[in-house]
């Protein structure tokens, strides 16, 4: 397997998006969002992409979206990974000193494996539940 940095395209995002039974927003919208995008991973195995995961915001603020492995890949840890990655770049552009929050939405039924993480359940009436998770840095 390996983990690609910034190299998410949209034809890999349709796809893994498609392969969870999510619904794809327009080709349009899609890649304006891609190329708005602060961080993503990218995931392949031999030349099909298995997993992704996306991070957007701020600096101060950070939300982890299109968090999706390949339901055939599912089990062996690269969801796992791939939220590592996410929060390892996160931390990293964390100052001395400063803090950053981190959320996502959980589908329903996955919050466990994001409580596993360290997030905490923001309970939501629409879907699973929000998560979150602050990293401290210190000096």
């Amino acid at each position: 397997m390996t983990f690609l940095e910034n190299a998410l395209h949209y034809d890999d995002y349709f796809h893994l998006r498609q392969s969870v039974n999510w619904d794809n927003f327009s080709e349009q919208q899609t890649v304006f969002a891609l190329s708005h995008t602060l961080y993503a991973i990218t995931v392949k195995s031999e030349q099909e992409t298995i997993a992704m995961g996306r991070l957007i915001g701020d600096g101060l603020y950070y939300t982890i979206v299109d968090v999706i492995v390949n339901p055939a890949f599912q089990g062996q840890g690269i969801g796992s990974a791939v939220i590592h990655k996410l929060l390892n770049y996160v931390e990293k552009n964390t100052p001395p000193g400063g803090r950053s929050s981190v959320s996502l939405i959980a589908e329903k039924g996955k919050e466990a494996f994001y409580e596993t993480l360290g997030f905490k359940k923001i309970p939501h009436e629409f879907c699973g539940s929000g998560m979150r998770k602050v990293i401290h840095k210190k000096n």
